[in-house]
């Protein structure tokens, strides 16, 4: 690496101006990526039904296979898991389900580190199941798919622990943004859901990449919103009780939800004793069976939650799609699906606030009340019990629909919501997930223990001195033998870094060959994974767990030559010395 090459690179990933550059690259690409998701949807759908989206088209034929009738409604979701299936098994199994958990965890635990691979899996996996008529949110994917984007742009620059952190928010709202046209509850989404922190430098890197990857998406498909509603507004202070009232049972309803969308993952790991990538065909053939009682649930269905917020449906059938849509989101992630779950809590909100205000319109008619706006306000209600993130939820339904008349009862609705769904749980539709595979992120939000307080710096040593390059075996197993750590920094003649020998590799290499044929140590370096200076003992120790026999090199500068070495031994001390001056003495 050149000096000029080093010093631009060191600029990109250290300096605050670098890092609004990022900001604004994984904007652009989560615009991109969201364009093209949402047009590899509906490509999908239009080759399987003939429709950019069936879910209001009634049981009507596929324009492809009009010979099949409603009735290709059952082979639909099998092809689609046929197709998906084997692709998530095979390169990303982390793509099966809703996403956001896992990136909630990858920033939580694994320092924003989510595989490249992902993004692409992800989006060919999601728009397959929704195109098949798996009956999932697309934003979900995105947020995955925006992350792992940003995740990516990250890891290939080499960039500390806590900026990769802040570039997945970036790719998360960057993704919500532009599948919305909602950049303001994008950037919320990333630092109440993804970052679970608000600092300054979090909310300005990631307002950046939420506004670019908005105008990007605005300039490719247009000014367009997801749902187009009529104005409501509140009549009355007298309405205030009734919306207090959807925000209750809302809570209740978004609690139900999640528990409902895991016990239904629960019965399909009990039935299933098959091979994973044929779950989601075998499945498909009773989420057919559903999509065939109640084709309203094909795909994300915002033309059915629109249609029922602005009153096309009967209080007794908007119940029923309420009900279908648990039912059908939870037996699509059941069996393997890939989608999200952020679009189903809107449409259930929506069904459940829309029933309540039919309800309470015809039990109190001069009130006047409006049962389009308690479908909004549901809306939000239910996302907020079911995700824990009210800011998010407000903001969302606000910037949906323009509509400043009802903010009120929105706030006051969501508040009462998230904290039913407190009282009956602390864990959320997300977090749920990871609790039942023994992960808990809000465990990890003490940043007060020793681990997270302190760095690497804290706690490395002096490197091993380096070896050069032409150096043998012999004087390499001479140096490892007198050296703390199984591994030694190889340099050429000029000092460069070229990576480290190991104590393995070396005993290994030397069992059984000739003298002559004998590697040189430039033949054994390899590159370890290089720690900084800054990086907390906390994610520093997850990175040894694969290296505990050899250690890591801390470098100041991803390339340069080690300044430290580290590896577990250094972290219990360093930790043990911590954690006693921390205790408090006898009184």
């Amino acid at each position: 690496m050149t000096g000029t090459v080093r010093r631009a690179h060191g600029w990109l990933t250290t300096s605050q101006s670098g890092l609004v550059g990022l900001a604004l690259l994984i904007g652009v690409g989560a615009g991109f990526g969201a364009v093209v998701f949402r047009l590899l949807i509906i490509g999908i759908t239009e080759v399987v039904t003939g429709r950019a989206d069936y879910s209001d088209a009634g049981r009507a034929a596929s324009l492809h296979l009009p010979a099949l009738g409603p009735w290709f409604l059952l082979l639909a979701p099998v092809v689609g898991g046929l197709l998906y299936g084997p692709l998530v098994q095979r390169f990303a199994p982390e793509a099966r389900g809703h996403g956001v958990p896992e990136v909630m965890v990858a920033v939580a635990r694994n320092g924003g580190r989510i595989p490249a691979r992902v993004a692409v899996v992800k989006s060919l996996a999601s728009a397959l199941c929704i195109g098949t008529g798996g009956s999932v949110g697309r934003e979900g994917p995105i947020v995955q798919i925006g992350s792992a984007l940003g995740s990516s742009i990250g890891q290939w620059l080499r960039v500390p622990d806590h900026r990769l952190r802040l570039m997945v928010a970036c790719g998360a709202a960057g993704g919500i943004s532009a599948t919305f046209n909602a950049p303001i509850a994008g950037v919320f989404f990333g630092l109440e859901v993804i970052l679970r922190r608000f600092t300054a430098e979090a909310f300005g890197v990631v307002v950046i990449s939420s506004v670019t990857a908005n105008v990007i998406a605005r300039a490719v498909v247009g000014d367009d919103h997801i749902l187009t509603l009529p104005p409501y507004s509140l009549g009355s202070a007298a309405e205030f009780p009734f919306y207090a009232v959807l925000g209750l049972v809302a809570g209740v309803v978004g609690w139900g939800f999640a528990r409902v969308l895991y016990r239904v993952e629960d019965l399909c790991d009990a039935i299933w004793r098959g091979p994973q990538w044929l779950r989601p065909a075998v499945g498909g053939v009773v989420l057919g069976g559903v999509l065939l009682a109640l084709p309203q649930l094909y795909g994300v269905g915002y033309p059915v939650l629109e249609k029922g917020i602005a009153g096309g449906y009967a209080v007794g059938f908007l119940l029923v799609l309420l009900v279908g849509k648990m039912l059908a989101t939870s037996l699509t992630i059941g069996i393997g699906g890939s989608g999200g779950v952020f679009a189903p809590s809107l449409f259930v909100g929506g069904m459940l606030g829309t029933a309540f205000g039919d309800a309470a319109h015809a039990a109190f008619p001069g009130l006047d009340l409006s049962p389009g706006a308690f479908g909004l306000v549901g809306m939000a209600a239910v996302f907020a019990a079911a995700s824990h993130a009210p800011i998010a939820a407000v903001l969302i339904v606000f910037e949906l629909t323009g509509e400043y008349s009802i903010i009120l009862p929105l706030m006051a609705a969501v508040a009462l919501a998230t904290g039913i769904s407190h009282l009956i749980a602390r864990d959320n539709i997300y977090t749920l997930k990871l609790i039942r595979r023994g992960i808990d992120i809000d465990a990890d939000a003490d940043e007060t223990g020793p681990l997270r307080r302190l760095t690497v710096a804290d706690a490395m040593r002096p490197p091993p001195t380096a070896v050069a390059a032409s150096a043998g075996l012999g004087e390499l197993a001479d140096r490892l033998a007198d050296s703390r750590y199984g591994a030694m920094p190889v340099v050429d003649d000029e000092g460069c870094y070229l990576g480290a020998a190991l104590a393995g590799e070396v005993v290994s290499d030397a069992a059984g060959q000739d003298d002559q044929d004998l590697p040189r140590a430039v033949d054994l370096a390899r590159r370890l994974p290089e720690l900084g200076p800054d990086t907390s003992l906390h994610d520093a120790l997850r990175a040894l767990t694969e290296h505990d026999a050899t250690g890591l090199p801390v470098v100041a500068s991803p390339g340069d030559p080690p300044v430290g070495w580290i590896d577990h031994r250094d972290v219990l001390t360093s930790y043990a010395a911590a954690d006693g001056h921390d205790r408090p003495g006898p009184p």
